[in-house]
């Protein structure tokens, strides 16, 4: 009898069905190192327990990344060890924050199934929660993938495609209990641009580059544990490139906002995100963002802004994202909505 786990295809999965994702995570205060080591994370929340402390925290959490690459991470030898694409995320939200020391583990729910009209892959909708040892719900996401079949000639299981809420409501976000921006302190911060500041539709050049070294998304990949096979494996592609984590984008642009969006302190929300263009070894990563939307809180001080953040390759964003086509521009490698929170 075999032993080892060649992973779930297309046909295995059936609507409804609850999978308990294998090796919980202990969250240790080095996850923060690696983490600013990989990506120059300087949002100050995330960086000093004394500033979060002035913000109504006990202490600095761990990034609000870290739990979803962590959380994601287990889901990945169940739901996209044998992915053709990550494709993209709907209805995300942090409840709760995550701290060292918290042991976070991860089940997923099938919700949604449709083979592809070559036969060979389909696409697989999951709804992904993330627990820490408290059974409480830390993260809560949706995301589907096309993954590809054992066998093209088995049978299709029946088509469900889910009907997705294209962005969540302010009111439906969760503000970490405490939270007080009513003492915040720009200087420390690094910008004084606040919540009034920004006006919808407003478009923001991120202005660095980050070249994609080799070492470093693969310690990234090894890190959040993702042992998917396209960013591990160099024969799995005809290309032979093992293909760049979509996280370890989504991790770099978020911190490449920092230079003008450096009170953005804290996401709370996932509106929609889709990896546009595959990303290799050599690439270089640039940013911009555009104000989508602004709503206040119930908190003192705190303000949400929806915020589309869009990272590309190589030249300097153009603030385009489609062809006449409709289809995403080439150098366009990651289109993410997201809702984060600022001192107003």
């Amino acid at each position: 009898m075999a032993k080892t786990n060649s992973g779930r295809f297309f046909e295995d999965y059936r609507i409804g069905e609850v999978i308990a994702h294998a090796v919980p995570r202990t969250v240790a205060g080095g996850e923060r190192a690696l983490y600013h080591a990989l990506y120059p994370a300087r949002h100050a929340l995330y960086s000093s327990d004394e500033f979060a402390r002035d913000c109504g925290l006990d202490a600095s959490p761990i990034d609000d990344l870290v739990a979803f690459h962590i959380v994601f991470g287990k889901t990945v030898p169940d739901i996209s060890l044998n992915a053709v694409a990550n494709l993209g995320y709907a209805e995300g939200r942090w409840l709760k924050p995550v701290w060292p020391g918290d042991t976070l583990r991860a089940e997923s729910q099938v919700i949604g199934l449709k083979q592809n009209s070559n036969g060979k892959s389909g696409v697989v909708w999951v709804r992904t929660r993330g627990y820490n040892q408290d059974d409480e719900a830390v993260l809560d996401y949706i995301r589907w993938v096309m993954v590809r079949k054992r066998d093209p000639d088995a049978a299709a299981p029946d088509t469900l495609v889910p009907d997705l809420k294209p962005v969540l409501a302010a009111q439906d976000l969760v503000i970490p209990e405490g939270l007080d921006f009513a003492r915040y302190d720009f200087t420390l911060a690094g910008e004084r641009h606040r919540w009034g500041d920004y006006e919808i539709g407003e478009r923001i050049d991120h202005v660095d580059g980050v070249t994609i070294e080799e070492a470093e998304h693969m310690m990234a990949t090894r890190l959040w544990q993702n042992t998917a096979k396209v960013h591990f494996d160099a024969t799995n592609r005809p290309d032979g490139k093992r293909l760049i984590y979509g996280g370890h984008i989504i991790s770099l642009a978020r911190s490449l906002s920092f230079n003008g969006l450096a009170n953005a302190q804290m996401i709370v929300g996932l509106n929609a995100g889709a990896h546009a263009n595959p990303c290799f070894t050599g690439d270089t990563v640039r940013a911009w963002s555009e104000v989508l939307d602004k709503a206040e809180t119930t908190h003192p001080g705190v303000g949400a802004i929806r915020l589309r953040l869009v990272a590309v390759k190589h030249g300097a964003p153009a603030f385009a994202l489609r062809g006449d086509d409709g289809k995403y521009l080439p150098e366009v490698l990651l289109d993410l909505d997201y809702w984060a929170l600022m001192p107003m």
